[in-house]
C-alpha cells in the first residue's frame, strides 16, 4: 500500500488546512474547512479532487467552509455525532470507536472533549499520523470553551498513549506564543528550551512549526505533563492530582 500524501497550507489568520490523498484510490480528504477557496486552490495545485471532508468540531474556523466545499466538489462530510445540531449537510456522523477510510487507509475516530464537548480526532494508527484539530497544539492545547479540566486532561492522556513517533497535525500556528508560556511554568526543562529555540529559528524564516511529533510534545509540552512532579512543584502544587495541576497551568495560559 502506497503511503498517504499530505498537503499543508495556511488559512485565515493562523489556521492550517490539510489535504490527505491516497494515491492508489485517488481519494482526497479535507481535514476541516476553515476556508473553502484555499482548499480548492491547494487541491487544484496538487491535481487532486476532494472527495471527503472530515470535521473535528463545530467551530466556524473548522467547519465554516463545509457548504461551499461540498457544493464545489460533491464531497461527503463526516463530523462528530455530538455536533448534530451545530454542523449542517453532514453525510455521516461518527463517534468514539468508529473508523473512516481513505482508500485502504483507516483512521480511528477518537472522542476528545475539552475544547468543545463534541471534538474528535482522526488517527491513522498504521500510518503513524493524527489530525488533532484544537485538542492538542505544538506546546499547547485548546482553550476550554465547553469542557472542564478533567475532560481535557483525560483526552490528552489518551493521545499521550500513542507511539512517540506519531506525527501530529494540529490546526493553528500558535507554537511560538505557546513556547513563551511553557517556559514561564517549566523554566528548567531542557527539552523545552531546545524546542523553543528551534521554534524561534523557524518562525524567523517564516517556516511552519507544524507538524510535530508526540514524543517531542511529551517531553516539552506542559499540558501533556500535568503528572510530572517537577512541573507540579514549579506551579506550586507539589503532590497535587494531575487534574489540579492541569487546571492551574490552563488557567495561567488563559491569563498569559
Amino acid at each position: 500500500m502506497r503511503p498517504l500524501e499530505i498537503r499543508q497550507f495556511p488559512c485565515l489568520s493562523d489556521n492550517y488546512g490539510f489535504l490527505v490523498h491516497d494515491p492508489e484510490s485517488g481519494e482526497t480528504a479535507a481535514i476541516d474547512t476553515p476556508d473553502a477557496d484555499a482548499y480548492l486552490a491547494a487541491a487544484e495545485a496538487a491535481g487532486w479532487t476532494i472527495t471527503q471532508i472530515w470535521n473535528t468540531h463545530h467551530h466556524f474556523d473548522h467547519a465554516g467552509g463545509n457548504a461551499a466545499l461540498k457544493a464545489a466538489t460533491g464531497a461527503k462530510i463526516t463530523a462528530p455525532a455530538y455536533d448534530r445540531h451545530r454542523i449542517d449537510a453532514v453525510d455521516r456522523w461518527v463517534e468514539e470507536g468508529d473508523e473512516v477510510r481513505l482508500g485502504d487507509h483507516v483512521a480511528d475516530v477518537r472522542y476528545t472533549p475539552g475544547h468543545t464537548m463534541g471534538h474528535v480526532v482522526y488517527h491513522f494508527a498504521s500510518d503513524g499520523i493524527a489530525f488533532v484539530g484544537d485538542t492538542l497544539f505544538a506546546l499547547g492545547c485548546g482553550r476550554l470553551f465547553e469542557g472542564c479540566p478533567a475532560d481535557m486532561w483525560q483526552s490528552l492522556s489518551r493521545l499521550r498513549g500513542w507511539p512517540d513517533d506519531t506525527v501530529i497535525y494540529c490546526a493553528h500556528e500558535y507554537t511560538q506564543a505557546n513556547a513563551a508560556f511553557a517556559l514561564s511554568v517549566d523554566p528548567e526543562n531542557r527539552a523545552l528550551k531546545r524546542y523553543a529555540e528551534e521554534v524561534d529559528a523557524r518562525r524567523a524564516m517564516d517556516q511552519p512549526t507544524i507538524p510535530t511529533t508526540l514524543g517531542i510534545e511529551k517531553a516539552a509540552n506542559p499540558f501533556l505533563r500535568a503528572d510530572d512532579t517537577g512541573l507540579a512543584r514549579s506551579v506550586g502544587l507539589a503532590g497535587a492530582d494531575p487534574v489540579a495541576v492541569f487546571a492551574e497551568v490552563r488557567a495561567r495560559k488563559d491569563r498569559f
